[in-house]
Order: structure tokens, then sequence, then C-alpha cells
């Protein structure tokens, strides 16, 4: 079956995650995505760490179903090749440092009048202008400054994300944003210009906690695994030593876990328990409790009397939990994609559609693609080897 990106065609400037998860989401649905790298060196993410069968785990998640294409832009025969790939892109998505694209010929402004159809996104740290416009932007950088980090951790120390959540966001920003653009191009037949920041994409999700301190009120605090402003929401331990996190959202919860659960059924009269901010004022003594109440029960024994409850709740799972879920596997979640290095698992990607499979090609070894590629655009064997031999590709 025909997938929705079937025939549009991705040039991607990229490195490290955020315009790497951006494109590779296209790929999934059946776009062409051209990744350009250095030569003798391509995306760094490429070198992050050697997990995966000896190849990077942050390259093999955010690559797969890409074009691989060494080219110099610098060298004068390079920008000959990326000009032919233009002219039948549909996209063009860049990462680089600020100011890069511009100074290579390939904004916005440079681009649109020679290819008017062309989208044209731009991924960065902190936007185009602005007083952080030259300001170097990493994943954990950008966490801080958008204030992540002061409502993630525990009252002692702060702790960022495990996964890189603020390149992530700018990735998924650029995604639907070039989404858009391409419906409104099949509209009205223009381009467009797309900027992504990753500051801007993270304070958009940080919207909870900055209303919850709107007009200088008290911000959330950092509470650890649990929640901040609900409770008991949370990670307790039972009397195995194992972990349960369980959530509670309203009073009938509440009133279900103090009976079923807690079987204790008093403590949901308790004046110091009677409303989701008391619990929270009184979250110390609330959790000794319930603690208490565990620590003769094993998590098997908590969790059934969880679901007795209805009360929501779940394992606290570690990677290795996570590759064997038994939901995962029951629904048939994993696939596999080749690599220079022999076939690796694939999560398929979420968001099932009954219409089309999405796209699961392999993770291109760098520059795979590179003479394939430029016999297509024209170049010969012998001006390939030239190319070659000039370090241009």
């Amino acid at each position: 079956m025909s997938r929705p990106l079937d025939g549009i065609t991705v040039i991607t400037l990229e490195h490290a995650i955020a315009a790497p998860f951006c494109t590779r989401q296209l790929a999934d649905l059946g776009a062409r995505v051209i990744k350009i790298e250095r030569p003798g060196v391509g995306d760094f993410a490429r070198g992050y760490d050697e997990r995966v069968n000896g190849l990077s785990s942050h390259f093999v998640w955010t690559n797969r179903s890409k074009e691989s294409l060494t080219l110099d832009l610098k060298h004068p025969n390079a920008k000959k090749v990326l000009a032919k790939l233009l002219e039948g892109a549909d996209v063009l998505v860049q990462n680089l440092a600020p100011g890069a694209a511009a100074r290579l010929g390939l904004s916005y402004d440079d681009l649109h009048t020679t290819y008017p159809g062309l989208i044209v996104c731009g991924i960065s740290g902190y936007g185009e202008d602005g007083p952080y416009r030259d300001k170097k932007a990493y994943d954990l950088l950008i966490q801080s400054e958008s204030g992540f980090l002061s409502v993630t951790g525990t009252p002692d120390e702060p702790a960022k994300a495990g996964c890189s959540i603020a390149d992530i966001a700018a990735g998924m920003y650029a995604y639907s944003s070039i989404l858009a653009a391409l419906v409104q191009r099949g509209k009205t037949g223009k381009g467009a210009n797309i900027e992504v920041s990753m500051l801007e994409s993270m304070v958009e999700w940080m919207g909870f906690p900055l209303y919850y301190a709107f007009d200088g009120a008290q911000p959330p605090q950092r509470a650890g695994a649990a929640h901040a402003t609900i409770f008991p929401y949370g990670p307790f331990p039972a009397g195995d030593g194992i972990s349960v996190m369980l959530g509670l959202q309203n009073e009938r919860e509440w009133a279900a876990f103090c009976t079923t659960v807690l079987e204790q059924p008093e403590l949901a009269k308790d004046e110091r328990f009677s409303s989701n901010s008391r619990r929270v004022e009184n979250r110390d003594t609330l959790r000794a409790l319930i603690i208490e109440a565990f620590s003769g029960l094993t998590a098997d024994q908590v969790v059934q009397r969880l679901e007795q409850a209805q009360i929501a709740n779940a394992r606290v799972n570690d990677m290795h939990d996570v590759w064997n879920h038994p939901q995962l596997k029951a629904r048939r979640r994993w696939s596999s994609v080749p690599t220079a290095n022999g076939p690796v698992p694939a999560l398929l990607p979420p968001g099932n559609n009954n219409n089309f499979a999405p796209r699961m090609d392999g993770v291109p070894a760098l520059g795979e693609h590179t003479e394939l590629i430029l016999q297509e655009l024209g170049w010969s064997a012998q001006a390939i080897t030239v190319l070659r031999e000039e370090g241009a590709i």
C-alpha cells in the first residue's frame, strides 16, 4: 500500500538528535530522506557510543530508512551536487550551527526564488534572532534554560530527563510543522520557511508548571518520581522491595484506595487527607502510612488490590523490562531493521494507520548511497571518481 509521503524528497543537513529525529518520522511515512554527511566523519552522533552491535544507540534510533550521501558543502563542486538535489526536493531540513546555513547560501531567502515550492525548516537552540541567537545549545542546556530542571529531581537536587527531551520536542514540532506546510503547499503551490527553536519547544511543554506559578505564585516543588501537586501519585515500595507506581485523581478514588488497598476506611474521613490539597500538605505523614500498609504485601499483592479498587498503577520498569514488555509483545510492536553490523530490533512508530505500513528500512553506513545518488543525478563514474579524489564527497 502507498504511504502518505511517498514521492516526497527530503534533503537534510543534520547532526545529533533534533533534526534526525524529525526526518526519521518523515521517512517512516514514506518520504525519501537524503542525509548529507561530512566525508570521512559523518554525523558526529555516529560516535556517541558503540552499544548496538558496535553502532551508536542515538544514531540507530534516529536514522533508519535514510540514504547517506557524503558531501563537503564548502567544496565548489559539492555545491553543484546540492543544487541538483534541491531541484527535485520538497523539503530541506537543517540544524547546523547558528548562521551556518545562511553562510552556505541555504537560507529560505537564498533559496525560495530558485525553488519556490521548497519547504525550508531550520532547527536551532534559541531561534534566528534575539540575544541568545549565537549561544551553543545542547539538550541538557535547554532543559536548564526552559525551567525543566527546576521542577524535576528531588527536593535536594535537580535531575535531567533520562532521554533527550528538548531535542525530541524540537524534532516533533519540526515534523508536524513540515506536515502542515506540505498540506498548505498542496493548496497554494508555495513553499514555506519554518523556524523551530529548542527553547520554545520545551517552554511549550512546561505549560503546566508555568501556569501553576502564574503571577508570582509558588512553583511546583521537585518531588522525585512523585507528582509535585497531586498525592498520592508516585512510587511506593512494597514489602518485597519492589516499587509500585500508583496515582489517584479524585476523591472517589481516594475513598476506594483507603478501603480496598490500605484496608483503613477511616483515613478517607481524616481531615488531614480530606482533599488533594490537604494530602499534598501532609504528604510525608500519608506516605509513611502507605509504606507501612504496603510493608506486609508483595508488589504483586499491592497491584492486585489496586486493580480491584480500579486505581491506576504501573510497574517501575528498567530498560531490560521494556525490551520484554508483555504489552508491546502482545501487540507485535517490534520489527527489525538492517544495519551494516547486522539486523537490530526497532519499535514500530506510534500511531497505527490501517491504510499503510510504516517504512522500516535500514540504518545507513556513512556514504553508503553516495555513488547511487550521484549517478541518479547524472554524474558519470569518472566524474564521481574525480569528486572523491578532490575530497568533495
